[in-house]
């Protein structure tokens, strides 16, 4: 049976291009285990051009289709079935382009015609991320796991929402073998 999964692996890294982090390895190795048939798409957020949020639900109400790369991310978003934010850790919370992706999920709500919240409702959600110690990673797990819960969405998989590896100067998680272990299961 072919798995028709479609994967989006949200990467959140701010290492400069070619330069693979702790966490974007950690990401591979979960998705070298995917089934045939399971695709991947792969989105690097310090790549793109995210304009900054702007709230507008309480002057104009809805908001406009977003252009350019952040049109892109919705449509890829709306496309998935199972949605990865592939994140270090950064002063215990979210690095500031994943911060800003999540922001603008409150504005995809409200775009005339697009049902952003009932097909998030339908997606699987889960977090790849790396860090010097797990408790450091704890206040980013909760934040990703609210937003999970305010959309309805499945928190994770068999193996659990979240894989957490060691992480710090590069290749680091390399070393931590219950982690890349756990890798081989976690998108299954």
């Amino acid at each position: 049976m072919t798995d028709t999964r479609k994967f989006l692996f949200i990467v959140a890294s701010t290492r400069e291009a070619g330069h693979l982090g702790n966490t974007e390895w950690l990401a591979r190795q979960a998705a070298a285990a995917l089934p045939a048939g399971a695709t991947q798409h792969w989105m690097h957020l310090a790549r793109m051009t995210l304009p900054t949020f702007v709230d507008l639900r309480h002057t104009a109400g809805q908001y406009p289709m977003p252009e350019g790369d952040l049109k892109t991310l919705l449509d890829a978003t709306l496309a998935a079935t199972d949605i990865v934010l592939v994140t270090p850790v950064y002063w215990y919370s979210l690095p500031s382009t994943l911060k800003t992706f999540i922001d603008h999920w409150s504005g995809w709500m409200r775009i005339p015609g697009v049902p952003f919240k009932e097909a998030m409702a339908q997606k699987t959600l889960r977090l790849i991320t790396t860090s010097g110690d797990r408790a450091k990673a704890q206040p980013m797990i909760d934040s990703v796991a609210l937003c999970a819960q305010f959309l309805s969405m499945s928190w994770g998989g068999l193996s659990g929402p979240v894989l957490w590896g060691k992480g710090g100067a590069p290749a680091t998680v390399e070393a931590d073998a219950a982690a890349v272990q756990a890798a081989a299961r976690f998108l299954l």
